[in-house]
């Protein structure tokens, strides 16, 4: 202890001091590992060669603090030397004259009644005065737990004298030093803290607004009783545990949840199941503040009756409306507040039991967490769950994953390039906008504008020359020509014209030309009547069966010639054209020439008539030449 290498790894100690005494200043420190993240470290000046009982001396309080472990006594965490000072390294504490005026008539009662407990343990078990009970030497964690700290006056029964307290006068609360320490010799060492904590409660209750329970009665005993100039008549602070004023529900859950290991399995059963009911009675806040480190603590965490009552109202917020159904023991606000950073603290705890409990109540309470929180701390501890070897935990750290990723997106919690391989095969359903079927509307002709259709002698109706123009094509369906003269149809322009036909006659075997004349081969002797669209009624006659009619193909003559675009395609077969050569005498060769009024190169045909393209012509040999030369000479 002391030494330069006791320095504790990956601490960082604020500039700014919190409290200054003349033997110490108090500062914020955060440690960057282990499960402690905040504490708090006391740093003080060495004077070598000066006497400890004179200069209180952070040394001795710190061995002290090592020595004495308590739950309420202020919890020593390590010391080092640096550049000439002493530094003491403790809980995350905040001097008590920083949060009186905050604290309610209950957590100043339950705050007196752990500094009680915390000098009866050094009375009762140490057998030690501590000499400077008073509102400096008192700490409250982050807990709300009041803590009693300046042990660096602490002395044991046995050391006590008149003189050694005289001479630390000038460092102690002067108003709690007992009236005879100036006296020669001590015949009750323990009167020295019962007349100092007298004066505590006198202080600390005298700006109670709420009146609880035997509250005057007990700071009338303080005065009265506990401050008597006379040390025989002050009564020992044990019993004042069992005083009315401390008989209180809330007190007595917090006792409980102090000594938990120390009840039985029945006490523990009956506890538990009743602690949801009896703690919707308190203001919540308190709650929070004094029991919320208690409840979350690993004893309570593990405890079977817990698990079954308790957990399930503790971690899950209360949301609007749920007041009168009691579910959750919090509200989102204080949850936030109070909650989520012990969880955040939890789920840095490498143990599979802590784990596995969060795990199954963490889909209660990750909508308390920020997005930066998810982000930045729980996301990599759960990460670190899913390669341990225990496949339980895999599983339900892999559900909580789960949960996550509509909070942070599949990107963040996953990582790595992903893809859409899926893809949605629902039909599609089809539905035509409203727009468009107020266009339509808009597109109907109006009544009055109809055709009207007359009924022909059969009781058909009449469609010569009343059919509705038919529609331009969609390109799905056939064209066909229609060959009555003088009809036209009217097309709509399409992305190319329509081809021509062939000319000659041409069979057109479409459904338009049979059934057209069908219709057009039954005789028509009823006169027509107009058919409006009210009620007038078209009447029903009984057509032969379409399996009856006799559908021929129908020849449709084109009229007029038409160019046939591909007639210089078809082949034409000819006869070979055999080219005879004239043989002439050397001398007649040149005045033979002469005569000819053509060219050299013009040739006589003997014959326009051969075989077509034989197979025998195929080679043209020497002889056959010359029996063709030599027949044309002797012609």
């Amino acid at each position: 202890m002391g030494n330069e290498g006791s320095h504790l790894a990956g601490l960082e100690v604020e500039d700014e001091a919190i409290e200054v005494t003349e033997a110490w200043s108090m500062y914020s420190a955060c440690l960057s590992t282990g499960s402690m993240a905040k504490l708090s470290v006391f740093v003080s000046p060495m004077f070598p060669g000066i006497a400890k009982s004179n200069v209180p001396s952070l040394i001795q309080a710190s061995k002290n603090l090592m020595l004495h472990r308590h739950p309420c006594i202020l919890k020593f965490v390590s010391t080092w030397s640096h550049g000439g000072r002493f530094h003491l390294a403790t809980e995350e504490v905040r001097p008590l004259s920083h949060v009186l005026d905050q604290q309610t008539s209950l957590q100043i009662c339950l705050g007196l009644h752990s500094i009680l407990k915390a000098v009866v343990f050094l009375h009762d078990k140490a057998k030690a005065s501590h000499n400077n009970v008073c509102r400096a030497a008192i700490y409250v964690s982050a807990d709300g737990t009041w803590k009693l700290g300046g042990f660096e006056f602490l002395c044991l029964f046995q050391d006590m004298s008149a003189t050694r307290l005289q001479q630390t006068h000038a460092h102690r609360y002067e108003k709690a030093i007992a009236p005879e320490e100036d006296g020669s010799t001590l015949t009750h060492p323990s009167a020295v803290d019962q007349y100092a904590f007298g004066v505590l409660v006198e202080e600390v209750l005298k700006k109670s607004e709420e009146e609880l329970n035997c509250l005057a009665e007990f700071r009338e005993l303080a005065r009265r009783q506990l401050q008597s100039s006379e040390p025989s008549l002050r009564p020992p602070l044990a019993p004042l545990l069992e005083h009315p004023f401390f008989d209180h529900k809330f007190l007595h859950i917090h006792s409980f949840l102090l000594e938990l290991p120390l009840k039985s399995e029945g006490e523990r059963q009956d506890f538990f199941r009743s602690l949801p009911g009896n703690l919707a009675g308190f203001p919540e806040e308190v709650v929070a503040t004094q029991l919320a480190a208690l409840l979350l603590s690993r004893m309570v965490l593990l405890d079977h009756t817990a698990q079954e009552h308790l957990l399930p109202a503790l971690l899950q917020p209360r949301k609007e409306g749920d007041e009168a159904c009691g579910k959750g023991i919090f509200s989102m606000a204080v949850f936030k507040h109070h909650v989520v950073p012990r969880l955040l603290q939890m789920l840095c705890v490498r143990d599979a039991q802590i784990r596995l409990l969060l795990l199954s109540h963490f889909q209660c309470f990750l909508s308390t967490f920020s997005v930066d929180q998810l982000r930045s701390s729980v996301l990599p501890e759960l990460l670190v769950g899913i390669k341990d070897t225990n496949d339980t935990l895999v599983s339900m750290t892999l559900k909580a994953l789960a949960d996550m990723v509509p909070v942070l997106g599949a990107a963040v919690v996953i990582g790595g390039k992903r893809g859409k391989l899926f893809t949605d095969g629902r039909p599609k359903v089809h539905q035509t906008p409203i727009k468009d079927l107020k266009k339509q509307e808009k597109a109907l002709p109006e009544p009055s504008s109809l055709p009207t259709i007359e009924v022909n002698g059969n009781g058909l109706p009449d469609y010569g020359s009343h059919l509705p123009e038919r529609p331009s094509p969609d390109g799905g369906e056939a064209e066909a020509t229609n060959s009555d003269k003088g009809e036209e149809e009217v097309w709509s322009d399409w992305d190319v014209s329509d081809p021509p036909h062939p000319s000659g006659d041409s069979t057109v075997d479409t459904v338009d030309n049979v059934l057209g004349s069908a219709i057009s081969g039954i005789n028509v002797g009823v006169p027509a009547e107009p058919v409006g669209h009210g009620d007038a009624e078209i009447p029903v006659i009984g057509l032969p069966d379409i399996m009856s009619l006799d559908i021929k193909n129908l020849t449709s003559p084109v009229g007029g010639e038409e160019f046939d675009f591909f007639q210089d395609m078809e082949p034409v077969i000819s006869k070979p054209q055999i080219v005879q050569v004239e043989v002439f005498a050397p001398g007649e060769k040149n005045s033979q020439a002469l005569k000819s009024n053509g060219s050299l190169f013009d040739v006589a045909l003997a014959s326009t008539e051969g075989d077509a393209w034989g197979d025998d012509l195929g080679d043209w040999a020497l002889d056959e030449t010359s029996e063709v030369l030599s027949g044309k000479l002797g012609s």
